[in-house]
């Protein structure tokens, strides 16, 4: 059993009450495709977002402080390796597991959940797909069991949503590879020990003269700019990293040599069930948030909550909600079974971070002008949700994406 599982095993038997382990559950406990196992997550994942994350989010948000005790806590969980074998440090779960956590743990503080996205998404994945048994001994076991932490370097200050178009270069030197150029909008970029880095190799053969490399940050030559002062997830590192003549060992090489854009695409694919998870949960905190002052607050001698225009805009946000979990979970279920999955996971994190955003702004409606002021988490589950509608892949690019695989099905 890994050591998820088995501090779920113990969070649940500690729990007598029939009754309170139901009222926990409420998530999925009639959900009849998830497993015993999926609800244990569920609690334990809770539990710790209510304990360790919410009455603290505010706090790392206001001060752009990383929360590296709680990170710290999520590694020793399991949950920054979660379907990385336990033979390389991690929890040997799946993609089902991953999207539960992520949610929880968003709902909580969504700061938190991007760093452990990008451990697990964006660093583990693709070492733990395309690395060798030594790259994964070294750079995947101590990521994966949450003793490091991981990056992932794709974006470059002219390219954006043009992953294609990668300008820094690697050049072969014979017993070594030399880097240069810069990557932006890094998240985890100030405070990661290893990156996987996409660098162009071949500038003729455009994205397919792509490589992928594995980063030791230590590395002389590279250096991070500052810290970016960004609208959300402020508790999250984000910065442009530069590489001046920065020497790496040819075994650093992931993959074989002009397979990085591939290797990127993959790895994004299954990223955006991670982004989806994300803003499940902060939907899901303003669901919370909208929910509990609409039963506090009176008006006109009730409770808000009994007026219609409250209630329309609660039924549409746990509509959505609902949706846009079964819309994750399927993406994730297909990716288990080694289905195709790439218009899934793109329908997944559209719909999922454009219902963040909705459910942010109308639980703001819902508390008036409580939900404008930072007493209320209200304007920061508004400020937290927008990026998830721009980062690993923008709503444009998964339309795209989308309407690509649906014109390819129309014509098979």
């Amino acid at each position: 059993m890994s050591k998820l599982l088995l501090r779920s095993s113990k969070i649940c038997n500690n729990i007598r009450n029939k009754q309170n382990i139901n009222k926990l559950f409420n998530n999925y406990s009639n959900w009849p495709f998830l497993t015993e196992e999926h609800n244990m997550i569920e609690l334990t994942c809770k539990t710790f977002a209510d304990t360790e994350l919410a009455p603290k989010a505010g706090l790392f948000d206001k001060e752009h402080k990383f929360p590296e005790e709680q990170v710290r806590k999520l590694g020793e969980l399991g949950l920054m390796g979660i379907v990385v074998s336990p033979d390389y440090g991690g929890s040997g779960l799946d993609y089902v597991s991953y999207a539960i956590a992520m949610a929880e743990i968003s709902r909580g503080c969504a700061s938190t959940g991007v760093i452990m996205s990008v451990n697990n998404s964006l660093y583990n994945g693709p070492i733990d797909n395309f690395g060798n048994e030594q790259q994964k001994q070294k750079f995947l076991t101590p990521v994966a069991s949450g003793t490091h932490i991981g990056c992932f370097m794709l974006s470059e200050p002219g390219n954006g949503s043009d992953a294609g178009a990668a300008s820094t270069t690697a050049v072969d030197k014979g017993s070594h590879w030399l880097i240069n150029g810069a990557k932006a909008w890094i998240t985890n970029a100030h405070d990661a020990h290893y990156g996987v880095l996409f660098a162009t190799t071949n500038k003729s053969l455009k994205h397919k003269g792509i490589s992928a490399f594995i980063i030791d940050m230590s590395t002389p030559g590279i250096s991070i700019g500052k810290k970016e002062d960004k609208l959300g997830i402020r508790a999250s590192s984000t910065g442009t990293i530069t590489f001046e003549d920065v020497k790496i060992p040819k075994d650093n090489l992931l993959g074989v040599e002009g397979n990085g854009f591939k290797i990127a695409m993959s790895t994004l694919d299954a990223g955006r069930i991670g982004v989806a998870g994300q803003a499940i949960g902060i939907a899901h905190a303003s669901l919370d948030c909208a929910v509990k002052y609409s039963k506090e607050r009176k008006a006109f001698d009730q409770s808000i909550s009994n007026l219609y225009a409250i209630q329309e805009k609660l039924a549409d946000i746990s509509t959505g909600l609902d949706a846009a979990r079964l819309l994750t979970f399927k993406a994730a279920m297909l990716k288990d079974k080694n289905l195709p999955f790439t218009k899934d996971a793109a329908q997944a994190k559209l719909f999922a971070s454009e219902l963040a955003t909705k459910a942010a702004h109308q639980a703001i409606q819902v508390l008036g002008g409580m939900g404008y002021v930072s007493d209320m988490p209200a304007e920061r589950h508004y400020r937290d949700a927008r990026i998830t509608e721009i980062y690993e892949g923008t709503s444009e690019i998964q339309r795209l994406v989308i309407a690509g695989s649906l014109l390819k099905e129309y014509s098979s």
